[in-house]
């Protein structure tokens, strides 16, 4: 087959190769790593010591935040919930008549640290409960949902460099997209790219030339791109990761156990202590949209959320890089009050976001929406998520946060 391939790839000029694949198919290309890419790259211009890192952790379904930082000293949320809500020899108390759902042992610990900050009441106006419009939302930073992803917007404010945001799976995230240069993405199951001839006529293919208009230029960086980073990380990924020394044990291994979200994580903690250069990591979960038998699949989800990002956190511990890195965790919407038919919730409103790391400054942030001041019998939204934003574009990535977000202010003070 793949000579087939290849005498058809001797006959195509640039423009050809254009037009047969479609722009689609080079923006896809172009954001594709592999593993030995990033490890060469992290060898040969690592990135320096004390530079700020950004690790973005999408809850994909919309958490129930209610479950998660729970009230359950107020009686309103016991009578709204009284098969779902937790009583508190169930959960870890934080303060403020508020605590830690009980499987986020990782997340208590964090907290005890003063590295958990916990903003409350997250969203923004007019909330729209579909998962979709909702993610758009908050990954393009826009209420009218705009085309482009807040950190590809940042992403266009930087050095062109394929390395400097990726996400982690198979496609991009939309919020690492941008309008002309966008983030990449690594695959978890790795990639391989042409080799032999056919690789040479890939190459050829990629080539410089000044006649070459937008689209052509941008099919043959793509190309470019590609190969470049095809060949660096395998050696890197083979190696152990960082060790969780300072983690509890649990019938002889660190507790928190693996998930899809573990093993994402094991790779970005092995590429950060390598020397990545690279500024914006994202992860992801799915499987928070509860509407039945909420408390054991939330439950589950939030011990991996917990134990996969504490384990994360105590690995970066044992490297030089753990003041470096702030992590990022959200969701699209939190979820209705009051319980379903179905012990459940359905799609609602605001909801918590946390931020983890050294230079956090652990600890309650914005107001707790009443359950006794509901708004169309949903929660508040009590703190704009871009307020969020603006913090981690200036103290983070060094970057005005007008050139991402606008003419847009924060009066939260979660970083030192």
């Amino acid at each position: 087959m793949h000579e087939v391939v290849r005498r058809k790839v001797d006959t195509l000029t640039r423009r050809k190769f254009i037009q047969m694949t479609g722009a689609g198919a080079i923006a896809a290309a172009a954001h594709t790593l592999s593993i030995e890419e990033i490890a060469n790259a992290a060898i040969s211009r690592p990135l320096p010591l004390g530079t700020p890192i950004l690790v973005v952790v999408t809850l994909y379904g919309g958490n129930d935040g209610l479950n998660t930082v729970v009230p359950y000293q107020d009686s309103v949320y016991q009578s709204l919930r009284p098969q779902l809500a937790y009583k508190e020899s169930q959960v870890l108390p934080i303060g403020e008549g508020l605590a830690l759902n009980g499987a986020m042992s990782g997340f208590k610990s964090l907290w005890d640290m003063n590295q958990l900050a916990i903003v409350r009441g997250v969203g923004y106006p007019n909330s729209d409960r579909s998962h979709f419009s909702s993610m758009a939302i908050w990954q393009s930073a826009s209420l009218t949902a705009s085309n482009t992803g807040w950190l590809g917007r940042w992403v266009e404010t930087q050095k062109e460099d394929p390395l400097l945001a990726i996400g982690l799976g198979s496609v991009l995230p939309p919020l690492l997209a941008g309008n002309r240069r966008s983030g990449s993405v690594l695959p978890l199951g790795g990639l391989k790219v042409p080799t032999g001839s056919l690789a040479s006529d890939c190459a050829k293919l990629s080539m410089n030339s000044p006649s070459d208009d937008r689209l052509t230029a941008m099919a043959a960086r793509t190309m470019r791109n590609l190969f470049e980073v095809s060949a660096e990380v395998t050696p890197i990924l083979k190696d152990p990761a960082p060790p969780a020394n300072d983690l509890p044990t649990v019938v002889g291994g660190n507790a928190g156990g693996d998930s899809n979200l573990s093993a994402q994580l094991e790779i970005v903690a092995k590429l950060i202590a390598a020397g990545s250069p690279t500024r914006v990591w994202s992860v992801s979960l799915g499987g928070f949209d509860t509407h039945a038998d909420e408390n054991t699949a939330q439950s589950a989800l939030l011990g991996a959320v917990s134990g996969s990002i504490s384990k994360f956190m105590s690995q970066m511990r044992s490297t030089n890089r753990s003041k470096d890195v702030t992590v990022l965790v959200y969701s699209e919407f939190g979820r209705r009050v009051r319980a379903n038919a179905s012990q459940g919730t359905d799609h609602g409103t605001s909801g918590p976001v946390f931020l983890l790391g050294e230079r956090v400054k652990g600890g309650f942030y914005g107001e707790q929406p009443s359950l006794q001041k509901l708004k169309d019998d949903d929660l508040a939204v009590t703190t704009d998520f871009r307020d969020i934003y603006a913090v981690l574009l200036e103290k983070v990535l060094i970057t005005s946060k007008e050139r991402v977000l606008g003419k847009w202010g924060s009066r939260l003070e979660l970083i030192n």
